[in-house]
């Protein structure tokens, strides 16, 4: 990326859903991997940990393009006070929907903005998703058809995982994605970025 044009927004992410979310509000960014060390700290609480990657992700991108608006995202997964990451399976995958089954499971959606006057504007989202009773052989053929272990939680809210629900609590559903865009949106609009 070369000399960056005025009101030019960098999403701190190589997330294609994050990217898919932000192109509803916006037309014009682009995209960067933040490349952030996002271990968890030992005895780090989940909400501590996502708003720290958060703004880790942002501060990396941001350092190397100063002249930017640049946008960093983290989310986590809670269930019984454990986090639950990407499963990486289908047994994964299907063991930990089984695992949640009528249970609330907690997703906490940090944001980072950091403008071009280096201030950071952060915001965390929580949306608590219960899940329904269901066998194993309704998890097995939803993970077959959606794929999810590539996202927290081992479930697609925007697929098909909504059959695994009981209800989903939320002030913004795009945060159960990953980027809550209603923050969002305003926090752009204040900075001058055109949105649409």
């Amino acid at each position: 990326m070369q000399n960056p044009e005025p009101n030019e927004v960098i999403l701190a992410s190589s997330s294609a859903y994050r990217r898919a979310l932000l192109a509803r509000i916006l037309s014009r960014f682009e995209t960067v991997s933040p490349d952030a060390d996002e271990a968890r700290q030992p005895g780090e609480a989940p909400p501590a940990l996502s708003l720290r990657l958060a703004r880790a992700k942002a501060a990396v991108v941001s350092a190397r393009h100063p002249h930017a608006t640049v946008i960093g995202s983290d989310q986590v997964a809670v269930l019984e006070g454990r986090l639950c990451g990407k499963p990486g399976s289908r047994e994964a995958a299907v063991a930990q929907l089984l695992a949640a089954r009528g249970l609330p499971m907690r997703f906490l959606t940090s944001v980072c903005v950091i403008g071009t006057d280096g201030a950071e504007r952060v915001h965390t989202d929580v949306t608590e998703v219960r899940f329904r009773h269901f066998g194993r052989e309704l998890a097995e053929h939803y993970v077959d058809r959606d794929q999810p272990w590539d996202c927290a939680g081992g479930f697609k809210a925007e697929g098909g995982g909504v059959i695994l629900f009981e209800r989903i609590e939320s002030q913004d559903p795009t945060g159960l994605v990953g980027l809550p865009l209603i923050w969002l949106a305003r926090t752009l609009e204040g900075l001058g970025i055109p949105l649409l």
